[in-house]
């Protein structure tokens, strides 16, 4: 599997407005590793332990079969590690039969069938069948699908959670409805209690007309009672409303939040890769730069390693900056916002264009606008360079709680650096 076949099917999911578009999204991405092999979303009833419907992108749009399929049906040890979800389960020499009982298309040769549980709120709610040709030679698809069906179950997640708020906001709607109509009904019928108790009066001696003045002065305040009772239940079903309204900014917080841990791991992952397989020093400096600079989204960054000569580092790695500045481009320690951070050691961060003015070090020509963060890299107390970050995208600006993130990312840089022996080599490299 390529890194462009799971980011593609990231920003696709990501994209996606219904469960139809993310399925479309992963039996496109694995047509991109295998286009003999097939892809099926199983929808679950998990009391009944059936599975109910059959979800799969042949030739054109998703379409839907009906299901009877008991669990059961398959083997005990593959119905535990579905119902436990998160991996594929191979279903064995009987793929074919079940692939046929599943009423997935026929491949015109024998196959292999695995499949994965999903699971919302600790319940099986769908399955993932994945339908391959048998290989008698090399690694099971399976192994590289399993990336794309990962992404796939947090955007199954995401609309599952979509589906469970507009649920609750029918049912508060529902609520809401049936209360007023019982109101409404309760009142009309104490207003034609009303016009009888005084027709009936008018009719009567002076002692029933007293009585039944009574009855009405009873029956207004019931009335009376009845629409504060009203009031007051339309006051908590405001305040229900509300309270949910913010728990949905909650949850699209926390999938923000998530969204950017998930960004994080997968250039973590990456850069760590990189360093594993010995790459270029040209590259796996431009690879730890775009750690940092991916993971904030500044267009314009820079990645400066401690030079042999004293007192100076050169330009290790770079983006956005001017065409003359070139890679190992020396700078003094102690001159400009890298070297002031390199003499000094701490963390330099300008927030807007209002504390730009006061800092007199933003005519750096490495720096173009007035929010950046420039922060020293260190190794067991041992300098190793400085990497700077500005023109965050989107207008942003970069705040206190960032430098945070860059202090963390900064010992990543570090200790790969480090074990790398990068400032000597990509030295060496450029100077060839």
């Amino acid at each position: 599997m390529t890194e462009s076949t799971l980011v593609s099917l990231a920003h696709a999911l990501a994209a996606a407005t219904d469960l139809d578009a993310a399925f479309v999204a992963l039996a496109e991405g694995l047509a991109e590793l295998d286009r003999s092999a097939m892809v099926a979303y199983l929808s679950a009833d998990a009391r009944a332990g059936r599975l109910t419907t059959c979800h799969v992108m042949e030739r054109g749009p998703v379409e839907r079969f009906p299901l009877d399929v008991a669990l059961k049906q398959f083997a005990s040890p593959v119905v535990q590690r579905v119902s436990a979800g998160g991996t594929f389960t191979d279903v064995g020499e009987e793929s074919d039969t079940f692939a046929r009982m599943l009423r997935l298309p026929e491949l015109g040769e024998q196959g292999e069938l695995a499949l994965r549980g999903i699971r919302v709120d600790g319940e099986l709610t769908a399955v993932l069948a994945l339908y391959e040709p048998r290989r008698a030679f090399g690694p099971r698809l399976v192994e590289r699908f399993a990336p794309l069906a990962a992404l796939f179950e947090l955007a199954h997640g995401r609309f599952a959670e979509r589906e469970a708020r507009a649920e609750a906001v029918r049912t508060l709607e529902d609520v809401t409805q049936r209360v007023h109509g019982e109101y409404v009904s309760r009142l009309t019928q104490l207003e034609h209690q009303l016009i009888q108790a005084r027709d009936a009066a008018q009719q009567q001696g002076a002692e029933e007309s007293l009585q039944h003045e009574r009855e009405l002065a009873r029956a207004a305040e019931d009335a009376r009672r009845n629409a504060s009772r009203f009031r007051a239940l339309e006051h908590q079903v405001t305040s229900a409303v509300g309270q949910l309204e913010q728990a949905h900014i909650e949850l699209h917080r926390r999938s923000e939040a998530l969204r950017q841990r998930t960004r994080t791991i997968y250039l973590l992952d990456r850069v760590l890769a990189m360093a594993a397989e010995q790459v270029d020093p040209r590259r796996l400096a431009e690879g730890l730069l775009a750690l940092v600079g991916d993971d904030m989204q500044a267009l314009r960054c820079s990645l400066f390693l401690r030079a042999p000569e004293p007192d100076m580092l050169y330009l290790a790695a770079s983006r956005g900056l001017a065409p003359h500045i070139r890679e190992g481009s020396r700078i003094t320690i102690g001159q400009g916002v890298a070297g002031r951070v390199a003499a000094t050691r701490k963390p330099l961060l300008v927030v807007d264009a209002a504390d730009s003015q006061a800092q007199p070090l933003l005519r750096d020509e490495y720096l173009t606008t007035g929010s950046f963060i420039s922060f020293p890299l260190l190794s067991r107390g041992e300098l190793l360079g400085v990497v700077n970050l500005t023109n965050r995208a989107q207008r942003g600006l970069f705040v206190e709680e960032d430098v945070e993130r860059v202090r963390l990312l900064s010992l990543v840089i570090a200790l790969i650096a480090v074990e790398a022996r990068l400032p000597e080599l990509l030295l060496g490299r450029i100077r060839e």
